[in-house]
């Protein structure tokens, strides 16, 4: 699944090239997980004005309203010339007189919704629940630590969550957690704000470093221009059960939480 690092990489690999485009057509293949929630004819004229990402949400802003995109399970975009026909996955074409932006989703898990505004209740619906974005200035230690504490569950289910900090999916949280050296079992209320404070920059760390090496490819991933991601390359505990310990030799040790894999040291990472 696509998360924060790889929507941001998507979003800057075409924000600048469709800002300012004048939308020429919309046309809508197979179902997504909602629907469009406008008329495809409706957007015909609108002018894109920039793109903006909040957790894996990208936002569209238009001269009039906006449109969100989630990538949901295996989709991409993709923003090119037109004229190459779309496949059988490709379910979302916004053509602009700049280029083509092409929604791909095989498992059609994700979505493009129309919202005259932010306080519009669909778009309210989407992100109202988000929490703090965690490569933005409102991500300040003590507001994370206070949200911890709001939580009696396991702080890897919590940070996935999404309603503390959005967008530390399941490669980052496993991550962070080893970089700040605490277990995924703890308890998020059990955190003290010293560890707390490690914890924070490890999740600025990890994300930051994700976005710069252009997120993970595991299956499928790719930016808006073709191009997949290297983070994976570098993971310290992740998908490396078994293998020694990038810091100390122990093996890593796989568990299961909430059906999700989670990896830790089992030496480096304190209950």
């Amino acid at each position: 699944m696509p998360e924060l690092p790889e929507v941001e990489v998507t979003r800057r690999s075409f924000a600048d090239r469709i800002a300012g485009a004048r939308i020429a057509s919309v046309t809508l293949g197979k179902p997504l997980r909602w629907p469009l929630g406008c008329a495809p004819d409706d957007l015909v004229g609108r002018r894109v004005l920039g793109v903006r990402r909040r957790g894996k949400y990208l936002l569209l802003d238009l001269d009039e309203g906006l449109l969100l995109l989630h990538l949901g399970m295996s989709g991409s975009l993709t923003f090119a010339p037109a004229g190459v026909p779309a496949g059988t996955h490709d379910h979302f074409d916004l053509l602009t007189n700049q280029g083509l932006l092409r929604l791909h989703d095989p498992r059609r898990f994700g979505a493009v919704v129309y919202a005259a505004s932010e306080a519009d209740p669909v778009a309210r619906k989407l992100l109202g629940h988000l929490g703090l974005e965690p490569l933005g200035d409102t991500f300040q230690v003590d507001a994370f630590h206070a949200g911890l504490k709001q939580r009696r569950s396991a702080i890897k289910q919590v940070l996935l969550a999404g309603d503390v900090v959005v967008g530390v999916g399941n490669i980052y949280a496993s991550e962070a957690l080893f970089l700040a050296g605490i277990r995924p079992t703890t308890r998020a209320d059990r955190i003290s704000l010293p560890r707390a404070r490690l914890l924070h920059a490890a999740i600025r760390d990890v994300l930051g470093r994700a976005v710069e090496k252009g997120g993970s490819t595991l299956r499928d991933f790719s930016n808006a221009q073709g191009e997949s991601g290297y983070f994976q390359l570098e993971a310290a505990v992740y998908g490396r059960a078994g293998l020694p310990c990038r810091r100390c030799e122990t093996p890593v040790r796989l568990l299961k939480q909430g059906q999700r894999s989670t990896f830790f040291c089992p030496v480096c990472q304190r209950p």
